[in-house]
């Protein structure tokens, strides 16, 4: 029915993308292209598993992509049950599939998708010293980001302390929204202490402040913090529906964080929004490094959700080896230019 490549392809990082894991100088992708023989027309998905955190960070990665692809070639159909273990394939398969439905790069007809809107995000801070941290916060706040994310867990604690000062001397919490994200860097005995010293500079959330898997310890902070926590790691390798709804129903967290690529693709995303609103828990949409083709893929369906809340939707912009998508960051939106020309695909896929 549909013919399927795989193509693998390295990119490289404009600067090294530091996070509690190490740091990140390259990123491996594979990008799916999907051909329909009868009408000629093509989609492009991207496969990105990151390592070491992903579920699907698997030594036969390739190898698993080229079954389930074959699958999808021969019957036109996505076996979500099948595909629930590998969220990054998902994710690739099912909008390479949508842009070969929509014949654009504008995956489904919004405000976004049309130029009308853009969709409010965070400006991302990365983890390193205490001056380079300086330094990207002042070039945040200086090109108008409203709500500043900012990774902390690298360096001392009251230095991480002081960023966040810094900011809050400058900007009351009704000029700037402040989120931080811990990836787990704190002990669990320490971590209400340190929820209590970083409550004084208004915060909006915190993402997951201890270690993933620790679910009687999330609950019991979820339950005390003095500000809201957003879970992420948390959510990952949880595919199953009812592993989902124990996981919400046991920690309870204020909100979710869901990356498409990490936490089921496109449908298992859908379906934790369902279970977190039936649960009157929050949610906001982030990228996970991917390249402009998975950011855009994020941001044509996060459009489809009526985002109010700041998106994660600037990492696909991190790369030298990119390929030129027509949206960018204005402000404090990511914004679609509909009137600009469709991507390059061919060129772009055909350099190695």
């Amino acid at each position: 029915m549909y013919q399927i490549e795989i193509l693998p392809r390295t990119l490289h990082f404009k600067q090294p993308a530091g996070t509690s894991r190490g740091i990140y100088t390259t990123r491996q992708v594979w990008y799916l292209k999907v051909t329909d023989p009868q009408s000629g027309r093509t989609g492009i998905g991207e496969c990105a598993p990151l390592p070491a955190l992903s579920c699907d960070d698997l030594p036969d990665y390739e190898a698993i992509l080229a079954s389930h692809c074959q699958e999808v070639a021969q019957t036109g159909q996505i076996n979500l049950d099948k595909l629930r273990p590998y969220p990054s394939m998902l994710f690739g398969l099912e909008t390479a599939l949508r842009h070969l439905k929509s014949g654009s790069v504008r995956l489904w007809d919004t405000p976004f998708s049309q130029g009308k809107v853009g969709i409010p995000i965070n400006g991302l801070i990365w983890m390193g010293n205490f001056e380079e941290m300086y330094h990207r916060i002042e070039e945040k706040m200086k090109a108008g980001f409203r709500c500043i994310k900012v990774k902390i867990g690298a360096i001392d604690f009251q230095k991480e302390l002081e960023l966040l000062g810094h900011i809050r001397n400058h900007f009351s919490p009704e000029q700037i929204e402040l989120r931080v994200d811990a990836n787990g860097a704190f002990a669990p005995e320490e971590a209400l202490t340190r929820l209590e010293a970083l409550h004084q500079f208004h915060l909006h959330s915190i993402e997951q402040p201890i270690r993933a898997g620790q679910w009687q310890e999330m609950k019991r902070l979820c339950s005390e913090t003095p500000f809201p926590i957003a879970l992420d790691e948390e959510l990952i390798g949880v595919n199953d529906t009812k592993q989902k709804i124990e996981l919400l129903e046991t920690i309870r967290p204020q909100y979710i964080i869901l990356k498409p690529s990490l936490h089921g693709g496109l449908a298992g995303s859908a379906e934790w929004i369902r279970l977190a609103e039936e649960r009157n828990i929050g949610y906001w949409i982030t990228s996970a490094l991917e390249s402009n083709i998975g950011l855009n893929a994020i941001a044509q369906w996060c459009a489809t959700l009526n985002p109010v809340l700041p998106q994660g939707l600037g990492t696909g912009l991190l790369f030298t080896d990119n390929i030129d998508y027509p949206f960018a960051i204005e402000g404090d939106c990511l914004r679609f230019h509909p009137e600009q020309p469709e991507p390059d695909f061919e060129t772009f896929l055909a350099n190695e």
